[in-house]
C-alpha cells in the first residue's frame, strides 16, 4: 500500500483532509471514523491517521473527489464543536500509530512500534511540573552495554563505528568514541577546542571585517516570523517540500525518562546553533560545505555530548565558533545566537523545518548521512510529539541565557585589548612618520654661506628640523 500526500485544515466544528489519490476508482474508496481514528482506503493507497481529538460520525461528514487534480476533500465534524485541535501540521505524529498512556511499570526510552488504544502521552506531559532548565545536573553515564558506551538519539546506539570503514570516524572530533564514557568524550572536545583556537585568526576576522558586517546584516526568513510571533500571529508554514520529506519518516513514538528527554533538548540547542550559523553565512544558499559546517559547530554530532545544563550547551556554541568556522567573530556568534533564539521561540513548526534541512544538506554530504542515521531522523521525528508546553518553558529558559568573553575561557578580553594598543601605538608611529615626510616636503632650500647649505643637507636627510626629535 502506499501512503498519499495529505494534508489537514480545521475550522471551528469541522477537519478537511485533502488527499492526493490520482487514479483511482471512486466506487471503490473507503473513509472510516472512529473518535480520533481516520481511515482512508483506495486501492493502492491507505492514510491512517491518529488525531489530536475526536471526530463523530452523524451524517454530517462528507467526501468529494476533484478529478483534474486527483484528490479527495473529506470533511468531518468534530465531536466537540469548537474544540481546536493541535499539530495538525506535524504529518508524521499524525501518521504514527496511536499508543497507550505508559504506566507506573513501563521502562524508560521504550519506542512505540503499535498499538490499538488513544494516545495520552503528550496531554500527560502538557500536565507535568514546570521543569528548571537552568539547574545544573549530573552529567549523563549511561549504563554500559556488551558493545560499550552509547551515543545517539536518546544514547540508543552503540558499535556503530566499529562496523563502519574508518572515513566514518573523519566527521568525528573524538578518538575511539566506541569506548569513551561521556565525561571522556568531553574532556577530548574541551582540549580539542583549546588546540584549535588560533589568536591571529580571531584577531584577523576582529579587524578585517567588512564581510563578516555585510553576513550580521543578512535578514534570516524567521525573522519576519518572530516578528509576526511577537504580534500574537503564527505565520510559519510547512512547504510542500517539507511535507514530502515528513512522508518518508519512519512512523514511532518515544517514551523517554525525564533525564534522557532533557539531554534531547539540550542537545537540539547545538543543532540549531549550527544550522543558524550555515544559513547566515551562507545567505540562505546551501554550499558544499554546509554540511562540514553543521556538523563540526555541533558538539552533539563532532564528540557525542551530553550536556548537563542550558549554559554549558551555550558556552560550548560560542567555543566551537571561535575555533573552528570560516569566520570566527564575536559578534557574529552573537547574531547566531540571537538566531537559534529566535527558532525555538517560534515553535515546533520552525524547529522541524530546520531539522528537515538538517537531514537533506547530511543526505549529499558523503559519509555525514550516518548522521541522519545517530541523530536528525529520530529529531524529525521526536520534534512532532514534544509538549507545546515544555517547548515555550524551555524557549523561555534559552531567551535568557547569555555567554560573555570571559565565559569562553580564551582570554578574549586580554587578547583584544593588546591587540588594540598595538594597533594603536602603529597608528601613532604611522602618524608621526606621515608629518616628518610632510615637514620635509615643505622646508626650504637654503642658499649663501656653506653654514646655510649644511644646515639645508642635514634638514633634508631628515636629520634635524624644528619642532622634530631627531632622536
Amino acid at each position: 500500500m502506499l501512503t498519499p500526500a495529505f494534508e489537514i485544515a480545521q475550522d471551528a466544528n469541522t477537519i478537511i483532509v485533502v488527499i492526493q489519490a490520482p487514479y483511482t476508482k471512486v466506487s471503490d474508496t473507503e473513509v472510516f471514523i472512529d473518535g480520533t481514528d481516520f481511515k482512508f482506503y483506495s486501492k493502492p493507497y491507505f492514510l491512517r491517521l491518529t488525531l489530536p481529538g475526536r471526530l463523530v460520525e452523524d451524517g454530517r461528514e462528507e467526501a468529494k473527489y476533484d478529478v483534474d487534480k486527483g484528490s479527495y476533500t473529506v470533511t468531518v465534524p468534530k465531536e466537540t464543536p469548537g474544540e481546536y485541535f493541535p499539530d495538525l501540521d506535524m504529518l508524521t505524529k499524525l501518521l504514527a500509530p496511536s499508543s497507550s498512556q505508559p504506566t507506573a511499570s513501563t521502562q524508560p526510552m521504550i519506542e512505540v512500534l503499535a498499538s490499538d488504544s488513544v494516545d495520552d502521552v503528550t496531554e500527560c506531559q502538557d500536565e507535568e511540573e514546570e521543569i528548571d532548565w537552568q539547574l545544573p545536573q549530573t552529567p549523563y553515564q549511561p549504563k554500559l552495554t556488551t558493545e560499550g558506551p552509547q551515543y545517539g538519539f536518546a544514547n540508543q546506539k552503540s558499535g556503530v563505528f566499529k562496523r563502519l570503514e574508518s572515513e566514518f570516524l573523519e566527521i568525528l572530533d573524538i578518538k575511539n568514541p566506541e569506548t569513551l564514557t561521556p565525561h571522556e568524550r568531553r574532556q577530548q572536545r574541551i582540549e580539542n577546542e583549546n588546540s584549535h583556537f588560533d589568536e591571529e585568526y580571531y584577531l584577523a576576522d576582529l579587524f578585517y571585517d567588512d564581510n563578516v558586517q555585510r553576513i550580521i546584516a543578512y535578514k534570516s526568513p524567521w525573522l519576519a516570523e518572530y516578528r509576526a510571533w511577537k504580534k500574537g500571529e503564527n505565520i510559519v508554514e510547512l512547504s510542500e517540500i517539507d511535507k514530502e520529506k515528513m512522508l518518508k519518516l519512519p512512523r514511532k513514538e518515544y517514551l523517554l525518562d525525564a533525564h534522557i528527554e532533557r539531554h534531547l533538548y539540550l542537545g537540539l540547542v547545538d543543532l540549531m546553533f549550527a544550522y543558524a550559523y550555515n544559513h547566515r553565512i551562507t545567505e540562505g544558499e546551501n554550499s558544499v560545505e554546509s554540511g562540514w559546517t553543521i556538523s563540526k559547530l555541533s558538539a552533539t554530532l563532532s564528540c557525542f555530548e551530553t550536556y548537563s545544563s542550558l549554559f554549558d550547551v551555550c558556552l560550548a556554541c560560542h567555543r566551537r565558533a571561535m575555533c573552528f568556522p570560516l569566520h570566527r567573530h564575536w559578534k557574529l556568534t552573537n547574531k547566531v545566537f540571537k538566531d537559534m533564539k529566535q527558532i525555538f521561540a517560534l515553535g515546533k513548526t520552525r524547529l522541524l523545518k530546520c531539522l528537515l534541512e538538517i537531514h537533506s544538506i547530511f543526505m549529499e554530504s558523503d559519509p555525514r548521512y550516518i548522521l541522519n542515521d545517530l541523530y536528525i531522523t529520530d529529531y524529525c521525528v521526536w520534534i512532532q510529539s514534544v509538549s507545546s508546553n515544555k517547548l515555550e518553558s524551555f524557549a523561555t529558559s534559552l531567551a535568557e541565557v547569555e555567554v560573555s568573553k570571559e565565559d569562553v575561557n580564551f582570554d578574549l578580553v586580554e587578547l583584544e585589548q593588546a591587540a588594540s594598543l598595538v594597533q594603536s601605538e602603529e597608528n601613532t608611529i604611522d602618524s608621526m612618520t606621515s608629518q616628518t615626510e610632510q615637514l620635509n616636503i615643505h622646508t626650504p632650500s637654503h642658499t649663501g654661506s656653506g653654514d646655510n647649505t649644511e644646515n639645508s643637507k642635514a634638514t633634508s636627510h631628515g636629520l634635524e628640523s624644528p619642532g622634530i626629535d631627531s632622536r
